[in-house]
């Protein structure tokens, strides 16, 4: 007889470690199906990760079990939803086990993680897909979902990168009124400051994404500081100070653990748009390549993302050397009255 394989709501804050390991497990497995070439992850941090939440979010989880909670997780899904800002929207994560596709888990899963965004009142579900999973794209397609935000995934081998170029980009005109800071823990007296200049990323493109401006407020930022200590995660962050008046100009930031050493991720990088035309984009990206090579031992790769329709971003991306490596497709389902 076949065993009927159902959807169960997680905690992972109340499961027990074996549980959240399976399921760090089931995350580790389908990121090495989809990307071989990459350092694989970490099935514990995986794990650790799940436990995470930004302040004023929530999250909803759950799993396909093969058995009990504890045994083999065949699938897992997750909301995450602001209970301040966008009450209209949810972003979603769903992973099937490679060795467990086609037997329809994944659209099962999407039923359930449906059922509590109506719930809560929401009308708009995000997910992301990358084109070297093409069963992510199949299923988005398979719900309904609407390609809203088609981005390119690039990637930059730091050992061919032009020094000539860096020593241009990293030239500043005398009297220059900025100054740098680099920073893994952002210092109290910035602190409202770099909440502020973080909120400049509501000025990149969103495609047809049916979102609005996200507020980022101090504490958000002690808690993601907080939850890189505890995955062992660093993140560089490099800020431009405007000294004639004390305002941060722009930043750019990276993400690097030493357990996947040769890989970084390029993070967001913005200037304040008053500020803009004045090699302060260069500048910050160029510095902190500098930075990585020092603080990130053994990297040697950065891979960061753009939207196709952010000429600006992506040329300084391509004259710096970045070269495409994949697609990454945000998709946003739109919930009408269940009928």
């Amino acid at each position: 007889m076949t065993r009927t394989l159902t959807v169960t709501p997680f905690d992972p804050v109340s499961a027990s470690a074996a549980a959240r390991l399976r399921v760090g497990q089931l995350l580790t497995d389908s990121h090495s199906f989809a990307f071989p070439e990459d350092p694989p992850l970490v099935p514990e941090r995986e794990a650790l990760g799940l436990t995470h939440l930004t302040p004023g979010e929530a999250m909803a989880h759950f799993v396909v079990w093969d058995g009990e909670e504890g045994t083999e997780a065949l699938g897992w899904g997750s909301l995450d939803y602001s209970l301040t800002e966008n009450l209209h929207a949810v972003h979603a994560r769903l992973v099937v086990h490679p060795s467990k596709r086609r037997r329809g888990l994944g659209r099962d899963l999407a039923r359930v993680l449906e059922g509590v965004a109506r719930r809560e009142g929401r009308r708009v579900v995000t997910f992301g897909t990358n084109d070297r999973e093409p069963a992510g794209s199949i299923l988005a397609r398979l719900l309904g979902a609407e390609p809203a935000l088609p981005m390119r995934v690039s990637q930059l081998d730091l050992a061919r990168v032009s020094g000539d170029l860096l020593a241009a980009w990293t030239t500043r005109p005398d009297g220059d009124p900025y100054r740098l800071h680099l920073w893994e823990r952002v210092p109290e007296e910035f602190l409202a400051r770099t909440a502020e200049i973080m909120m400049v990323m509501n000025t990149a493109p969103r495609g047809d994404l049916d979102v609005e401006d996200w507020q980022i407020r101090p504490e958000m930022i002690r808690a993601w500081e907080a939850m890189g200590d505890e995955s062992g995660t660093v993140r560089l962050l490099l800020a431009a100070e405007d000294t004639r008046t004390g305002e941060l100009a722009g930043y750019t930031e990276i993400y690097w653990n030493p357990g996947r050493a040769p890989l970084a991720h390029q993070g967001a990088t913005a200037v304040r748009p008053s500020q803009r035309g004045q090699g302060l984009g260069k500048w910050l990206k160029a510095e902190m390549l500098s930075h990585v090579r020092e603080r990130c031992p053994g990297v040697q790769v950065i891979r960061t993302g753009n939207a196709h329709e952010n000429a600006a971003m992506l040329g300084i991306n391509v004259a710096m050397g970045f070269e495409p490596w994949g697609e990454f497709t945000e998709w946003q389902v739109r919930l009408g009255e269940k009928g």
